[in-house]
């Protein structure tokens, strides 16, 4: 009930914002309440929301909160995140805001079901196009081939952390 009057109160917020509400939880902590808020949207660049975002959309709804008395009088600690590198990308948006990313993918096609991983090159409403290593390739020079698999094929895909990212400068 009360993530019901919460969402209510915040969707619209943060819509106001250029973000949209992921995920809300509300966890009893002891005598206080951990308000959990997990935001996203295309930020500036069209890869989700940047630290600045958060913390702007941090202040609002602190304030709202207050403002509504939404939380009664017990108190509470407001936690404002992302989705994170590690949240499983689930909608179409989730993989077009990760475009450049490297992710690994289950896939299930014709009854076999595989990991892939590949670099995000295109995203749409129906499929995702990825960059992945060519069949036969050799180790130390790897050949790289596009790969589109349909969104509804996609079992799970996690975006992987890369500690040396190639640059733009060197992917060309």
């Amino acid at each position: 009930m009360i993530n019901d009057t919460l969402t209510a109160l915040l969707a619209p917020l943060l819509d106001q914002l250029g973000l949209e509400l992921e995920r809300l939880e509300v966890v009893p902590a002891g005598r206080r309440r951990v308000v959990r808020v997990t935001v996203d949207g295309d930020g500036d660049d069209g890869h989700g929301p940047t630290l600045d975002d958060i913390a702007e959309a941090t202040s609002e709804i602190s304030r709202a909160l207050d403002d509504a008395d939404a939380m009664g009088d017990a108190p509470y600690t407001l936690e404002v995140s992302s989705r994170g590198v590690s949240t499983p990308l689930t909608e179409p948006k989730h993989f077009r805001r990760n475009i450049t990313r490297l992710v690994k993918a289950t896939v299930a096609e014709d009854g076999v079901t595989q990991e892939v991983l590949g670099r995000i090159l295109a995203a749409d409403e129906a499929s995702v196009t990825l960059e992945v290593e060519a069949p036969g390739s050799k180790p130390h020079k790897p050949l790289t081939t596009e790969r589109t698999v349909p969104l509804d094929r996609i079992r799970r895909a996690v975006v992987q952390v890369e500690l040396n990212r190639p640059t733009e400068t060197e992917e060309n």
